[in-house]
C-alpha cells in the first residue's frame, strides 16, 4: 500500500514576482473563512475600518483649522474668530472621539471573530483527522501536516483578514493624506512612499527564513511536545517516576530546545538589526521633511496651520504607508502559515470507499482470499498469501507469536487498511464495496490496547455503539454480556461512575475490571454480525478466561466470534483455530485435528499445558 499523497506546498518565495504574487495567495480564502464563520462581524469590522481610514486626514485637516484660527484671532482680536476657533477645537475632539470609538469597535469585532474562529478552524482539523484513514495517522508526515495546521492557522486566517483591512484602511488614510499633501508638493508624496520599502524587503525576506524554520523543525517541535506530554500525564507518571525516566526526559527536552534555539536567536538578532538600521532611514526621511515643511513656512510660503498639518500628514502618512508595506509583508507570512491549514485540510483520502450498505443474502460470513499486505513504510509485508474462512455462527481463534499478523487481519476486516493484493469478504462484499460507516456497524472489535476514557462506566461501555451512547439500559445489558454488572453495581455511581482522574471523584479500576468493561462495549452493537476479541483477557487469570469465553459462547448466538489469545487452554473451545507465523497461515482446523497432525499448535499446546503441571 502505498503512502498518502502529499499535500500541495505553499506559494514559492524565491522569484519576486511569484513573492508578489504568494502574498495574495490566500487571502481570498481566508477571507471566505471568516466571513463563514460570522458574516455580521465581518461585515461590522469592514466598515468601521473604512471609516476609520479617513478620519485621520479628517482630524489633522481640522487642526490645521484650528491653528489657522487662533493665529487669525490673535490678529484680529475679533470674538467671532476666537469662537470658530473653539468650535473648530470641538469638532476635533468629536473626530478624536468618533476615532476612538470606531477603533476599540475594531478591537471588540477582532476579538470577538479571533474566538468564534479559532473554533471553527479547530473544528475543521478535527473533522479532517476524522474524515482520514488510518494509513495517514500512522504516517509521520501527516503528523507534521497536523502540527503545523494546529499551532499556527487557528489564529493566521484572522490575522490574515486582519491586514487586509488594515491595508484598505491605510490605504484610504494615505490616499486622503496623499491629496491633502500634493497641494504642498508632489515630490513629498513620493518620498513618502519610497523611504519604506528596504524595511519592507528585509521584513519578507525575514519572514520566509522563519518559515522555512517552522516548517523544518515540525519533527523536533513535535518531539518536544511527546516528552512534555509524557511527563505531565498523570497515567505515565508512576513509570516514569519509578523508573527514573523524568531526569532523561527533561535532558531530552533542553537538548532540542538548545539544538533549536540558536537558529531563532540569530534570525531574531538580524531581523533587528536591519529593522533598526532601516528604520533610521525612515526617520531621517521624515525630518528631512520636517525641515523642508519648517523651511517653507519660515519663508511665507505656508501659514501655521497649513505647516502644523503638512508636518502632521506626512507623519501620519509615513506611519500609513509603513503600516501598508507592513502589512503585505505580514499578510505574506499569514499566507505562509495558512498554507499549512490548507495542505492538512486539503490532503486526500488514503483509499476510495464503497457504497455498498447491505449485505449479499446468500453469500454470508467472512471470507479471506490471497491476501497479501505491507504496512507504508516497512519492507517486509505483515501478511503473506492469507486465506480462511468463518461461518455464520462459527467462532474462530487466531493463535501464533506476536508479530505473526493477528491485528494485522483485524485491522484489514474491519476495512482500517485495504490488502494490497487479495480481497476480503464481509456477508458476500468485498472490503472496497462496503461504505465504510456500514461495513462498521457490522462488525464490534474490542482491540487488545482499547481506550480507558475518562468517562462515565456507562459512557465508556456505550461508545461500542455511538448510537447509543446514553441508553443505560442497554448498556447494562452490555455489561451483563461482558461480566461488568457484578462490579459495575458496586460503585458508588453505579453506571454513572467517573472513571479515571482527570475529574473531580474519579475512580480507577483494575486491569481486570477496564477488560471487562471494554469487552463490554462488543455487545453494545446489538446487530453486529461479527465480533472480534483481540487478547481481551491478558489482564484476567486462566480460570476467568475460561468462564468469560464459555459465556461469549452462549451471548454471541449466531454471530461470528472472532478470538485472539495467547491462552491454548481457552482457544481450544473455538471451532476452528488458524495457525498464523510471520504472516502466513501454517496451519488450521479445530483443535482435535490439529493435535493429530502434531505440528506447530500441538507442539505449543504441549509447552503450555506443561507449565501447569
Amino acid at each position: 500500500m502505498s503512502p498518502p499523497a502529499s499535500a500541495p506546498e505553499p506559494p514559492a518565495d524565491t522569484h519576486p514576482l511569484r513573492r508578489a504574487l504568494g502574498v495574495f495567495a490566500y487571502s481570498g480564502r481566508a477571507i471566505r473563512l471568516v466571513w463563514d464563520t460570522s458574516p455580521r462581524l465581518t461585515i461590522a469590522l469592514a466598515l468601521l475600518t473604512l471609516v476609520a481610514g479617513v478620519l485621520p486626514a479628517a482630524v489633522a485637516y481640522v487642526g490645521k483649522l484650528i491653528v489657522d484660527g487662533v493665529v487669525l484671532a490673535l490678529d484680529t482680536g475679533a470674538a467671532a474668530d476666537r469662537e470658530a476657533a473653539l468650535w473648530w477645537v470641538a469638532a476635533e475632539a468629536g473626530l478624536v472621539a468618533l476615532l476612538a470609538g470606531l477603533r476599540k469597535g475594531i478591537e471588540v469585532c477582532t476579538s470577538l471573530l479571533r474566538a468564534q474562529l479559532g473554533h471553527r478552524v479547530n473544528v475543521l482539523i478535527l473533522e479532517k483527522a476524522l474524515d482520514l484513514e488510518l494509513p495517514q495517522f500512522e504516517d509521520s508526515t501527516f503528523y507534521d501536516k497536523l502540527t503545523q495546521a494546529r499551532r499556527e492557522a487557528s489564529r493566521r486566517p484572522l490575522a490574515l483578514v486582519q491586514k487586509t483591512f488594515g491595508l484598505v484602511q491605510n490605504g484610504v488614510s494615505l490616499i486622503s493624506y496623499g491629496a491633502l499633501l500634493l497641494q504642498f508638493s508632489g515630490w513629498a508624496v513620493l518620498v513618502l512612499a519610497v523611504a519604506g520599502l528596504p524595511a519592507f524587503f528585509a521584513e519578507a525576506k525575514f519572514s520566509g527564513q522563519a518559515f522555512r524554520l517552522f516548517r523544518w523543525r515540525s519533527p523536533e517541535t513535535r518531539k518536544q511536545s511527546y516528552l512534555e506530554w509524557v511527563m505531565a500525564r498523570n497515567d505515565f507518571a508512576k513509570e516514569v517516576k519509578l523508573l527514573g525516566l523524568g531526569p532523561v526526559m527533561l535532558e531530552r527536552y533542553r537538548a532540542i530546545f538548545e539544538t533549536l534555539y540558536p537558529e531563532d536567536r540569530d534570525l531574531t538578532l538580524r531581523r533587528g538589526g536591519w529593522g533598526y538600521v532601516l528604520g533610521l532611514l525612515s526617520t531621517a526621511t521624515f525630518y528631512g521633511a520636517y525641515g523642508w515643511i519648517v523651511y517653507e513656512a519660515v519663508a511665507g510660503a505656508l501659514t501655521l496651520g497649513e505647516m502644523t498639518m503638512y508636518v502632521l500628514l506626512f507623519k501620519q502618512g509615513q506611519a500609513a504607508f509603513s503600516a501598508i508595506l507592513s502589512a503585505i509583508g505580514g499578510m505574506y507570512d499569514d499566507n505562509l502559515y495558512v498554507s499549512n491549514l490548507y495542505a492538512f485540510l486539503e490532503l486526500p483520502r488514503a483509499g476510495s470507499a464503497g457504497t455498498a450498505v447491505e449485505p449479499l443474502p446468500d453469500r454470508p460470513g467472512v471470507r479471506f482470499e490471497d491476501v497479501w499486505f505491507t504496512y507504508p513504510g516497512a519492507d517486509e509485508p505483515a501478511l503473506r498469501g492469507v486465506s480462511f474462512t468463518v461461518d455464520p455462527g462459527q467462532k474462530l481463534a487466531l493463535v501464533g507469536q506476536n508479530g505473526s499478523g493477528k491485528t494485522t487481519l483485524i485491522k484489514l476486516l474491519c476495512g482500517l487498511y485495504l490488502p494490497g493484493r487479495g480481497r476480503v469478504f464481509v456477508d458476500g462484499r468485498e472490503l472496497r464495496e462496503w461504505d465504510p460507516a456500514a461495513l462498521r456497524r457490522r462488525i464490534a472489535v474490542v482491540f487488545q490496547d482499547f481506550i480507558q476514557y475518562q468517562f462515565t462506566v456507562g459512557e465508556n461501555i456505550g461508545v461500542g455503539d455511538v448510537e447509543h451512547l446514553t441508553d443505560t439500559e442497554r448498556q447494562a445489558a452490555a455489561a451483563r454480556k461482558g461480566m461488568a454488572l457484578p462490579f459495575v453495581e458496586g460503585l458508588p455511581g453505579g453506571l454513572g461512575t467517573q472513571l479515571g482522574r482527570w475529574f473531580d471523584d474519579g475512580r480507577e479500576l483494575s486491569g481486570g475490571q477496564w477488560q471487562k468493561v471494554a469487552l463490554s462495549r462488543a455487545f453494545m452493537r446489538q446487530d453486529a454480525r461479527v465480533v472480534v476479541l483481540d487478547e481481551p483477557t491478558s489482564a484476567m487469570d486462566a480460570e476467568a478466561e475460561a468462564e468469560l469465553f464459555d459465556r461469549i459462547r452462549e451471548v454471541s448466538g449466531d454471530q461470528m466470534a472472532i478470538l485472539i489469545s495467547h491462552r491454548f487452554s481457552t482457544v481450544r473451545m473455538a471451532d476452528r483455530i488458524v495457525v498464523l507465523d510471520r504472516g502466513q497461515v501454517v496451519e488450521q482446523g479445530s483443535h482435535e485435528e490439529l493435535m493429530e497432525e502434531g505440528g506447530r499448535y500441538a507442539r505449543l499446546f504441549s509447552l503450555q499445558a506443561a507449565g501447569y503441571v
